[in-house]
């Protein structure tokens, strides 16, 4: 389990972030609650069952614990090839009309946004935590996709149908490790030897995965607020292999129809990898040149504390994500690079928009019916609704996280810290702290370099403009 590096627990500290976040969101203009309208009208929808009744097979939902607004649920079986993968999606376009309150309000936010001080929902919970949610127990309308996998766990076909599921389990990530671990019955039990599988395919495709610690903010009722960095557990990249393996079959089908919206990312330029090399070979972990970054980055200790610095470095790599709709002619760009494959995002339509889309185009071609005419018509307008929340999600995070740190640091003004040079950029360095874990910029002499410890004093923490300055420490 996570454990907490530093709370705060002054409460006039805790006043003035409360009013600092209250603030931040008031600048980004995020909204607060839905309109009336958004309310009445998620309030009287309804799926019609599909004709297709899947409710025989024993679906499960893995997710944090806690989790209401369940997009994903699995079923995983052995066959004579291989293994199949069931995974339904829930049926969001089931209960959005296009065009009415709901679908507009959507648009406008374009994601779920997890801020430090509420998350704030793509639709009204009564759909996203309720009705459409596949939650334990209860029918649901879905996207049902079944993808054949080789021994290799290699995609040998794959298809996507409307129907109705009922899952039988809520799993969550830490029990569901520990079942696996000991070796109990588990619905994730074929979900290791599955998501290794896929992974070397990753592999062998030249993918990669920075696999970054997670940076996580999480709100305690008695204490305020604490910042807490952890490692993915393995069954959480084994569980995130199955998203992978369905996005890039969507990505396949609508390549093949030359209508849909992809996920893509140019990969590193030539120079940017140059780069990357002497940055990484200054910091004691060189580049073996016959290796593709890809397996590097597989490679390195994640207990070596230089690994943190250049997993930071390997960042600069996986930049220019975007969306790309396309209707008729096959965009320029169709790979997502640290994918190394085409991949289309179509497993979170509870949390995120494009995913509606996706969703209705690849089950109209599997179909062999007609994309539905106001998916269609608005398709060229999703990367830019996409962009823009993303942007807004990116601002709200960072700018919260900045004010929570500055609120940590606020009554420790003066002291010393020990850090990690994670990179340096002309006279200034990023930094990594040690505790509390978190990481800042830093005026520093000539003789610092990247990945070599570094001990800093703070000299300010502001919480309402979430500023903290430290300077290096003398000698």
């Amino acid at each position: 389990m996570p454990t907490p590096r530093h709370r705060l627990t002054a409460s006039t500290a805790q006043t003035e972030l409360a009013e600092a976040l209250a603030a931040l969101r008031a600048e980004l203009q995020i909204p607060a609650d839905f309109p009336p309208e958004v309310i009445a009208e998620a309030d009287a929808a309804h799926a019609e069952a599909p004709r297709e009744d899947l409710r025989d097979i024993p679906f499960a939902t893995l997710d944090p614990i806690g989790s209401r607004d369940l997009d994903q649920a699995f079923h995983l079986e052995r066959t004579r090839r291989g293994w199949r993968v069931r995974y339904a999606i829930a049926d969001v376009p089931a209960v959005v009309a296009p065009g009415e309150a709901v679908d507009s309000e959507a648009r406008r936010r374009g994601q779920t946004l997890y801020a430090a001080d509420g998350t704030v929902p793509l639709h009204p919970v009564v759909l996203s935590e309720d009705r459409a949610s596949l939650l334990p127990g209860r029918d649901r309308s879905a996207f049902v996709w079944t993808v054949e996998l080789d021994r290799d766990g290699a995609d040998i076909g794959h298809r996507v149908q409307r129907a109705l599921v009922r899952s039988r389990e809520q799993l969550e990530y830490v029990t569901t490790q520990q079942a696996l671990d000991a070796g109990a019955d588990s619905p994730a039990a074929l979900l290791p030897e599955i998501g290794r599988a896929r992974i070397a395919q990753e592999q062998a495709r030249g993918g990669a995965s920075l696999n970054l610690p997670d940076e996580e903010i999480e709100k305690d009722p008695e204490n305020g607020y604490r910042l807490i960095r952890r490692r993915p557990l393995p069954v959480e990249d084994w569980n995130a292999q199955l998203s992978l393996l369905t996005g890039m079959a969507a990505a396949s089908l609508m390549l093949g129809a030359r209508v849909g919206v992809l996920r893509t990312m140019p990969p590193p330029a030539d120079d940017a990898l140059a780069s990357f090399r002497v940055r990484v070979g200054a910091l004691g972990l060189p580049w073996p040149a016959e290796q593709t970054y890809g397996d590097y980055l597989r490679g390195l200790d994640r207990d070596d504390p230089q690994t943190l610095a250049v997993l930071h470095a390997a960042a600069s790599l996986f930049r220019g994500a975007g969306y790309a709709a396309f209707d008729g002619e096959v965009p320029a760009v169709t790979v997502q690079a640290a994918v190394a494959a085409p991949y289309a995002h179509v497993t979170a339509p509870l949390r995120r928009l494009v995913d509606r889309w996706g969703l209705v185009v690849c089950e109209a071609i599997c179909a062999g019916a007609d994309v539905p005419g106001w998916a269609r018509a608005s398709l060229s307008q999703v990367p830019e609704l996409m962009q823009a929340s993303t942007q807004r999600a990116s601002r709200l995070y960072t700018g919260a996280r900045d004010r929570i740190e500055a609120a940590l640091l606020f009554d420790r003004v003066g002291e010393r810290f020990t850090a990690a040079v994670l990179e340096r950029d002309g006279a200034r360095a990023r930094i990594q702290l040690d505790d509390p874990a978190l990481t800042a910029t830093c005026p520093v002499g000539d003789h610092v370099a990247a990945g070599q410890p570094i001990t800093v004093v703070l000299q300010s923490a502001e919480i309402a403009t979430g500023r903290i300055e430290f300077t290096e420490a003398p000698a």
